[in-house]
């Protein structure tokens, strides 16, 4: 009966680095479509949502049967309650390549990133793929070291993120206020799914150390 338990608890460890894998290949997908006005990649990381949703919904699921019929504790309960915080965060970082897709298409046929900003949007989106390809090797081999250096990515990020403000708020910005919007909307989508991949990261370090490591970061 442990053992079973035990592959479950496996089970879930490989559904969350699937995860990863599927919000990553999002987010990649979606900053293209963004910076390329194409309207068929950004409808595929519109409707390809659905099975990052799916993978939850079978973490859930999982999670509270474990619960409810083996009653887990010590680190063994330790591991459920961390894999479903890990997954509301990975399900919401699908969430947030699934906004910055429907910016695209909802700007299409025009792109909704003026030339003087697709430079930062593009490293952004690099920085992005970056924080969840890192993410998803500390779930898969509980890299506790990996995942501390989560926190630099996170931190250029943000730099990023205020480099796009002086941009919007310089007496040189000639878009008018509705591109404004778009690109206030997706800096903020960006700096959140680099919160939420931090987030996952400092879950893993609690998995093994069973304390949360000190940060001023994904707060």
């Amino acid at each position: 009966m442990r053992d079973a338990f035990h592959d479950e608890l496996n089970a879930l460890n490989d559904r969350l680095v699937e995860m990863t894998s599927l919000v990553r290949s999002a987010i990649s997908r979606a900053t293209t479509a963004l910076l390329d006005a194409d309207l068929q990649l950004a409808e595929s990381v519109i409707s390809q949502d659905a099975e990052v949703n799916r993978l939850y919904a079978e973490i859930e699921t999982s999670i509270f049967e474990l619960m409810a019929t083996q009653q887990p504790v010590a680190v063994d309960l330790r591991v459920a309650i961390t894999a479903l915080r890990m997954g509301g965060d990975l399900e919401r970082m699908g969430d947030l390549a699934e906004h910055v897709a429907k910016i695209a298409r909802m700007r299409h046929p025009d792109s909704a990133i003026p030339p003087e900003v697709r430079d930062t949007i593009l490293e952004m989106g690099q920085i992005a793929e970056r924080l969840v390809t890192k993410t998803g090797s500390c779930i898969a081999n509980h890299d506790v070291e990996l995942a501390k250096e989560l926190d630099d990515d996170d931190d250029a990020m943000d730099r990023l993120h205020r480099r796009l403000f002086r941009v919007l708020l310089s007496k040189d910005w000639a878009h008018g206020i509705e591109p404004a919007i778009d690109i206030t909307l997706t800096g903020r989508y960006y700096e959140r799914y680099a919160d939420h991949a931090v987030r996952v990261a400092r879950d893993v370090v609690y998995l093994v150390t069973g304390s949360r490591p000190e940060s001023n970061s994904a707060s």
